[in-house]
């Protein structure tokens, strides 16, 4: 039985619970590029990443994936933003886009 992959991509949090975590967008797209053909079992997302960075570069990612017919393979997506419209933003595409994604704190 393979380990469980959880992954997070947070500026701040230390998320000691992930295996992986990146502090920015970009490293945020290198990791799951880096996972492309990977069960991942969960995802954990913050939107502010310090400064003018968000998550959204990460959510086009994911939303151009399932657009193509190729999603991630993601157990669940957990939101743990302190920005509450932010976190809206993304749960609302995540689900239209029909992957499993929740509000969570972190």
């Amino acid at each position: 039985m393979t380990a469980p992959l959880i992954l997070g991509i947070d500026d701040l949090r230390p998320l000691p619970h992930c295996t992986h975590v990146a502090r920015t967008s970009q490293d945020g797209l290198r990791l799951l590029q880096e996972h492309r053909d990977t069960h991942i079992t969960e995802l954990w997302l913050d939107h502010d990443l310090g400064g003018a960075d968000t998550i959204l570069p990460v959510l086009t990612l994911l939303e151009q994936a399932a657009f193509e017919g190729e999603p991630f393979a993601i157990g669940t997506i957990f939101v743990h933003s302190a920005n509450p419209t932010g976190a809206d933003t993304v749960l609302r595409a995540l689900h239209r886009w029909n992957y499993r994604a929740r509000r969570a704190t972190a």
